[in-house]
C-alpha cells in the first residue's frame, strides 16, 4: 500500500463515495516553529470537526538543487548547496514523521507535502490545486516581518481560500 505522502493532490478528493458531500480541505503551513505547531494543531482539530482532511505543507527556500548546479561550474560553494539540500530533506523527513504521528494518534486524515520555493506561493499553489476551503498558518515572531510582511499577510493578499493566522 502506498504511503499517504505518495498520493498526488488530486487523489485526495477522489476517495469520496459518489454523491457524498465534499469534504473540507485545510492546507496548513508548517515549518517546525512553535507558532506553526499551534497552527497545525488548530487546523487538524478543524479538519477533524468538519470530517475533512488536512494537507501539511513544508516549504524549503530555493537555494538548494538549482543553485548547486549553477554554482558547481564556478565555485566550491556547490558543496554547501548540496549540504543545504541534505539538511532540508532531513528536516522534512523529521517533520513528516512528527505530523503523521500526530495525525495517526488523533485520527486525522492528513497528507504531508515538502516543496521548494517561495513559501507563500507554494502554499497558495497547493491550496488552489486541492480546492482548499481554508489555509492556516502560525503568526510570525520575526521582527523583520513587521517591515517586510509576514507569511500570513502575503497569503491574505493573494488568497484562494480564507486564511486563518493562529496566534499563540
Amino acid at each position: 500500500m502506498a504511503h499517504p505522502s505518495d498520493m498526488d493532490h488530486d487523489s485526495l478528493r477522489q476517495h469520496q463515495p459518489p454523491g457524498a458531500p465534499a469534504t473540507t480541505v485545510v492546507v496548513i503551513g508548517i515549518d517546525g516553529s512553535t507558532t506553526s505547531w499551534d497552527a497545525f494543531w488548530w487546523a487538524c482539530g478543524e479538519a477533524r470537526r468538519t470530517s475533512g482532511r488536512a494537507i501539511a505543507v513544508y516549504v524549503t527556500p530555493v537555494g538548494g538543487s538549482g543553485l548547486a548546479a549553477a554554482s558547481a561550474r564556478c565555485s566550491p560553494f556547490a558543496i554547501d548547496c548540496a549540504a543545504f539540500d541534505q539538511v532540508a530533506s532531513a528536516a522534512a523527513d523529521e517533520l513528516r514523521n512528527q505530523v503523521y504521528g500526530y495525525a495517526a494518534d488523533r485520527d486525522v486524515d492528513l497528507k504531508f507535502v515538502h516543496l521548494r520555493g517561495d513559501t507563500a506561493k507554494e502554499i497558495l499553489r497547493v491550496a488552489e490545486a486541492d480546492h482548499a476551503d481554508l489555509i492556516v498558518v502560525g503568526k510570525s515572531t520575526k521582527a523583520r516581518h513587521h517591515l517586510a510582511g509576514s507569511l500570513g499577510r502575503r497569503l491574505i493578499r493573494r488568497r484562494h481560500a480564507p486564511v486563518v493566522v493562529v496566534v499563540p
